[in-house]
């Protein structure tokens, strides 16, 4: 388990402090349950602790091949490729047989010229062009649809990290509450040592066990905070929601080497949500030819052969043109409907591009502010921190502060321990929330 700098010296020196009152005030065999204790606190800490490491490539792996509805997004995807070739397609022809003269279907009437059968087969030809503009409808429609699983499996791994992000929060939490509780314990075996040799009030002892029973009580909520998490995760994997996950890793280093500009064009070039809108201007660019291409006529063409008894073959062929006479009712009202779900697409991309440029901002803002704090919190107040607890014990060893100084000296650092690990997930959380929006790794 990693300590942030500085904890590992002060239970230390509270160790060696703890010593050297217990030499002078107590007898050996006290000194000696002392240091059994606090090896059993050690062992029960250690013990609660996953021993299994889990790793956040494998949980985005696994993602993307069980999630169902990545499956279900990438199925519509395919089936809407698979309807470009049938829209291009001709009509099915239509076959028929007709009997004439003779009331029975298989007989025909002797010497009538009109009686026989027939069988014909038409073939429906819409006009040029048609076929071909249903086509790209069909694959702009179909494209869409692509996005959309694409969009949904960038959704998945985003939600993955910022999940799994949130479990290494939630652990590295636990950990830094066990350092500070066992600190904590040092700090009150060695008020209760200078109590036993009137140093110290037995309200210093009370005012350590608070501040134990505290950091148990918000380690219970941190145990409950995993537990949702972890299921959260196992949902995300389609999986068993109690299914353990394991020790989360450390986080390696990452950094953003984009510009918010350099971000914003990434977005409007790869984002999922914006090639959507793409293809939907696209398709309503189709449509409204294709409606203007309903005011021409479409065709039939059949052929025909009669059988005639004990007379010769009939052979017919027969042309159809299928008139838009009614065009003021149907072909001018759907066009105007088809330039008005073009206008609309239009500005429903601009609206897209808008609410898209403001949440790269958003998040990179949210990058930048934690990336600020991480560094702040790492480089500055943590150190800082620490060396105003070491000052702290180090003058209650002398007398020149009382316990509640240091207690609260102590609180102080175990806060900005939580605020740094905090800052650090919120940092990659920000960055798993840019990627799917510009359509790049940045969390590697």
């Amino acid at each position: 388990m990693k300590t942030i700098p500085g904890i590992t010296q002060i239970l230390v020196g509270v160790l060696f402090f703890a010593a050297v009152v217990c030499f002078h005030g107590l007898s050996p065999g006290g000194t000696q349950e002392s240091s059994r204790q606090g090896e059993e606190r050690k062992d029960v800490v250690n013990s609660s602790r996953p021993t299994s490491e889990v790793r956040l490539e494998g949980l985005v792996n696994e993602a993307l091949e069980r999630n169902p509805s990545i499956k279900a997004f990438r199925n519509a995807a395919e089936a809407g490729r698979s309807k470009v070739t049938a829209e291009r397609t001709l009509p099915d022809p239509v076959l028929s047989f007709e009997t004439m003269g003779d009331p029975n279907p298989f007989q025909l009437q002797e010497g009538d010229p009109s009686s026989g059968r027939t069988y014909r087969i038409m073939q429906e030809v819409p006009f040029p062009g048609k076929l071909g503009l249903k086509g790209k409808i069909a694959s702009s429609e179909a494209e869409v649809q692509w996005w959309g699983y694409e969009q949904r499996r960038r959704q998945v791994i985003a939600e993955v990290k910022q999940a799994y992000y949130d479990y290494y929060l939630i652990h590295k939490s636990i950990e830094v509450l066990e350092e500070n509780k066992l600190l904590l314990k040092e700090l009150a075996e060695v008020v209760d040592a200078k109590y036993r040799v009137g140093q110290a009030a037995q309200q210093d002892i009370l005012k350590a066990q608070v501040e134990i029973s505290k950091l148990t009580d918000r380690g219970l909520v941190l145990e409950q905070r995993r537990k949702v998490t972890e299921a959260l995760l196992n949902d995300l994997l389609y999986r068993p929601r109690d299914t353990p996950l394991g020790r989360p890793i450390d986080l390696g280093k990452a950094e953003l080497p984009y510009s918010l500009e350099e971000l914003h064009q990434m977005a409007l070039k790869n984002s999922p949500g914006m090639n959507m809108q793409e293809q939907e201007l696209e398709r309503n660019r189709h449509n409204v030819k294709l409606a203007e291409r309903q005011y021409y006529p479409d065709f039939a063409v059949s052929a025909s052969v009669t059988d005639r008894k004990d007379m010769p073959e009939m052979y017919g062929l027969m042309l159809s043109v299928k008139v838009p006479l009614y065009f003021w009712r149907k072909q001018h009202p759907l066009l105007q409907s088809a330039r008005l779900e073009l206008a609309s697409a239009q500005e429903q991309k601009e609206s897209v591009a808008s609410t898209l440029q403001y949440n790269v901002r958003d998040a990179y803002t949210m990058v930048k502010t934690s990336e600020e704090l991480v560094r702040l919190y790492k480089t500055t107040v943590l150190p800082q921190a620490s060396l105003s607890l070491e000052s702290a014990l180090a003058s209650y060893r002398v007398g020149l502060v009382d316990f509640l100084t240091l207690l609260d000296t102590e609180s102080t650092l175990l806060n900005y321990q939580l605020k740094y690990y905090e800052s650090l997930a919120d940092f990659r959380k920000a960055l798993a929330r840019l990627e799917p929006l510009v359509g790049v790794e940045l969390t590697n």
